[in-house]
């Protein structure tokens, strides 16, 4: 019998948590979180603090490839209440494309995006690969929060209230302006929208640390940063951290202009199209309007998106008066635009 051949993006969240149950590693009492499914980072104990760290690849983008990774694992540390701090990348290069131009490239684009965050760069590696049809990069980000400031993925308490801040398919938009920039083109699309699109890199931008850092000053419960999957995925990872249930409003999800035309050009479902750029908050319900004044009066848009409810209530989503299950898919809708 052939064998199933596995799709692109995420595993398959019953597949990773099926082996991260088989193979478990050496417990070490000072690893306050390790491996689970949902959560962003790992936590180690420190005599006054808790140090974390993220490993994120980068492999749907090839613009701007060297300052995508620094956001993204600097993301996934925010996410804990954590600052930022030292970055590490392993960067593999495509056989017979690699040029010293694009590999300073890739250098220059790490190095402005962690002198933009106060981060430091402290090794990593470099190599041209065989088999590559493009560059690959895997980030390592470390940070540390003092231990009362410390947040996971999965806090959320039935009864909470969840924030989304920014808007979904942030990096979709982004990413099919920079991959398809000349068939947008031909399909008639104007230079100055398409170059607004790829612009989202920057404005409303890929980074959620001002987010995580801002909303941490009041109490909060549990943060995510939706990726690859997007927001529907995301939103099933704090659950089963969790293991709560979720209500979800759809009219209230903020979607910006651009990225609701761009989904729908390529048919992608928004909800499902990956959303770094946004972060999922969930608060008690009486911090939960405090905290979105605080992300607006800082500038980040901020809506109150649905609750947290028991896990036997599933994860559903309300669309007018219609409530059904929320669909997720490991696989994101933006691999549709490279096959």
């Amino acid at each position: 019998m052939e064998k199933e051949i596995l799709p692109l993006g995420k595993l398959d969240f019953c597949l990773l948590e099926k082996l991260l149950k088989k193979y478990q590693s050496k417990t070490d009492p000072r690893v306050i979180i390790g491996p689970k499914l949902g959560e962003d980072a790992a936590i180690i104990d420190y005599p006054d603090r808790y140090l974390v760290v993220k490993t994120d690849p980068v492999t749907f983008a090839t613009e701007e490839i060297g300052w995508y990774a620094v956001q993204v694992n600097a993301n996934d540390i925010a996410t804990r209440g954590a600052t930022p701090k030292w970055f590490q990348a392993a960067i593999l290069l495509p056989e017979d494309k690699t040029t010293e131009e694009l590999v300073e490239r890739i250098f220059a684009q790490i190095s402005r995006a962690c002198d933009e965050l106060n981060i430091a760069v402290i090794g990593g590696h470099t190599e041209i690969s065989y088999g590559l049809n493009r560059p690959i990069i895997v980030g390592c980000m470390l940070g540390e929060v003092k231990k009362e400031k410390l947040v996971s993925t999965s806090g959320a308490k039935p009864g909470d209230v969840v924030i989304l801040t920014k808007g979904i398919a942030i990096e979709g938009t982004s990413i099919i302006a920079r991959e398809k920039a000349a068939k947008l083109k031909m399909r008639g699309y104007q230079e100055g929208f398409i170059q607004r699109c790829q612009n989202f890199l920057y404005s409303p931008g890929l980074s959620v640390v001002k987010d995580a850092l801002t909303a941490n000053q009041l109490e909060v419960h549990s943060m995510h940063d939706p990726t690859e999957g997007g927001l529907a995925a995301g939103l099933y990872e704090i659950a089963l951290a969790s293991q709560v249930g979720l209500l979800i409003r759809k009219e209230s999800i903020p979607i910006l202009e651009e990225s609701s035309v761009l989904c729908k050009e390529y048919d992608l479902d928004p909800l499902r199209t990956i959303a770094s750029g946004a972060l999922l908050i969930v608060v008690p319900p009486r911090n939960s309007r405090r905290i979105v004044s605080l992300l607006r009066e800082n500038g980040i848009n901020a809506s109150l998106i649905g609750e947290v409810k028991e896990q036997s209530f599933g994860i559903k989503i309300t669309t007018g008066r219609k409530i059904e299950d929320l669909e997720f898919s490991a696989r994101d809708e933006i691999t549709k635009i490279f096959e």
